[in-house]
């Protein structure tokens, strides 16, 4: 079993912060090379009960070229001082032409090896996301959505069915602007928190996993509390849509 609520380090919340998710039941992390500490946090863990905890992690897309895997996946290994990692993604691709066939063919022969479990990527082309999803060509599909970034529910969770890849979801706040108020909101209005951004996204069947990015112990203690609450209510969710929509509105530059 997987935790629905998923770790990344990535604001470095502190070696405490990890320590504590792990002691909270958290048992999915995502990490990548600068993220110092989440190795430090993880690598005890992982030596004492490695089969516990799925370790997320992979290699960045380069503009600039093609990035060499191999040499990604062994400094991950050693890293987390691990021999093999859960789920190696090949990360940020924005366009179909940077995810070429031979990445997924090296990413197929690491699998063979044993040193990794699973494979996958992150993307930002959700249509390219959908149509790998249809053909079961990964076993890991990670992307954003939440209230504000609903096109999942129409590039790609409908593409979930003869192949059922693991779906990773981040940025449940919208990079904190789903907790702020957007130009033209009432100012009086409603404003949503994060434990409400974070039960959008987990009251969706299709995501299996949520990230969730603390910056200190205490945003991490109540992002966990989502898991005690639940899914939406429908006046819940309608509200949610709506405030969504009003931050999408404000920001369709950046899609």
């Amino acid at each position: 079993m997987i935790s629905r609520l998923g770790f990344s380090a990535s604001y470095r919340p502190g070696i405490r912060s990890v320590h504590r998710a792990i002691d909270e039941g958290i048992n999915f992390f995502f990490g990548f090379g600068i993220d110092t500490q989440l190795a430090r946090g993880l690598r005890e863990a992982l030596k004492t009960s490695r089969e516990k905890y799925v370790l997320a992690t992979g290699a960045y897309n380069l503009l600039i070229g093609y990035p060499n895997l191999r040499r990604s996946l062994e400094k991950r290994l050693r890293q987390f001082r691990t021999d093999y990692i859960d789920v190696f993604l090949f990360l940020g691709v924005t366009d179909p032409k940077q995810f070429p066939r031979k990445a997924i063919d090296e990413m197929v022969r690491f699998r063979e090896e044993g040193k990794v479990r699973s494979i996958g990527m992150s993307c930002h082309d959700r249509k390219y996301v959908g149509k790998l999803a249809s053909e079961g060509t990964l076993d890991v599909m990670m992307m954003r959505y939440n209230a504000a970034h609903r096109g999942a529910e129409k590039d790609i969770f409908p593409y979930l069915t003869t192949h059922r890849p693991g779906i990773v979801s981040y940025t449940a706040t919208r990079w904190t602007a789903l907790i702020r108020r957007p130009k033209g909101w009432p100012k009086d209005g409603r404003l949503p928190d994060a434990s409400l951004c974070y039960r959008f996204v987990l009251s969706n069947p299709n995501v299996h996993v949520c990230l969730t990015a603390p910056s200190n112990e205490q945003q991490l203690i109540e992002n966990l509390a989502v898991l005690k609450q639940g899914a939406l209510a429908d006046d819940e969710m309608q509200f949610m849509k709506q405030f969504g929509d009003a931050v999408y509105n404000r920001h369709q530059w950046f899609m």
